[in-house]
């Protein structure tokens, strides 16, 4: 049985599926819940509470996603594109999540104002998170990409199988560099271009998701994570985000 917390935030997306945030009323949604307005005003403290514990949740339950499909016993490049498909599908299906993942709001449902600093920290655990705000675009796609990166690194490469990065590496090493300096290039540019590739895999799904194309995002991606490299990547697409580093 859901807790009352949950039972509203479906009552407010159910409502949101209807009519635009502006048309909906906290009765309503307490009424949709089975609980009085009164727990509705203690769980979110107001309307906007209630937006941003909304887009926590969709964000939460989009990296929640993100993770099981890296977590599945395949090919690195099969769930780079599981998590590009998988991606487009869910925020096509999910107006909320697509928001977040683009940054495009509007009047249906227009990004909550930030908590202001004069005031006092909600005395529920789950809504103080919320009120912190969900990642922004940017962090999240940093966040997909450093969780897809540190998933791949566990893979055990297999038998034969040549590292695109060592190769490309060694193309540019002149051999000027003792056997330990050397490596450790070789460990930073693999790191680096494992960084690079996962980015370009976020990032090819929210071009599909904002201009379609005729055939689904999956080939592109997997050209993207699986073609040589011609340059050797100096640094991922987007810095760590300090904010992000924490959700």
């Amino acid at each position: 049985m859901p807790t009352a917390r949950e039972a509203l935030l479906r009552s407010a997306l159910a409502a949101l599926a209807e009519r635009p945030w502006s048309a909906i009323r906290m009765v309503d949604v307490a009424s949709g819940a089975g609980v009085s307005r009164q727990t509705l005003y203690n769980e979110f403290g107001g309307k906007d509470g209630l937006a941003r514990a909304l887009m926590r949740r969709e964000t939460d339950r989009y990296l929640r996603g993100v993770e099981r499909l890296l977590g599945e016993r395949a090919a690195a490049a099969d769930r780079l594109v599981a998590v590009a498909e998988w991606t487009v599908g869910e925020a096509r299906a999910r107006p909320l999540l697509r928001a977040l993942l683009t940054g495009c709001w509007g009047e249906w449902f227009p990004a909550p104002p930030a908590v202001r600093e004069t005031t006092a920290a909600s005395g529920v655990p789950a809504q103080r998170r919320a009120d912190a705000g969900p990642p922004g675009t940017a962090d999240l796609v940093a966040l997909v990409r450093d969780r897809s990166a540190a998933a791949l690194r566990q893979d055990q490469r297999e038998p034969g199988q040549r590292d695109p990065g060592r190769r490309d590496q060694a193309r540019h090493d002149q051999g000027r560099r003792d056997p330990d300096q050397r490596d450790h290039g070789q460990r930073a540019y693999a790191r680096d271009e494992l960084l690079y590739r996962c980015e370009l895999a976020v990032r090819l799904a929210l071009a599909h998701l904002i201009a379609p194309g005729a055939e689904s995002v999956g080939p592109l991606v997997r050209t993207a994570v699986t073609a040589p490299l011609r340059v050797p990547p100096r640094a991922p697409l987007s810095a760590p985000s300090p904010r992000a580093g924490a959700r």
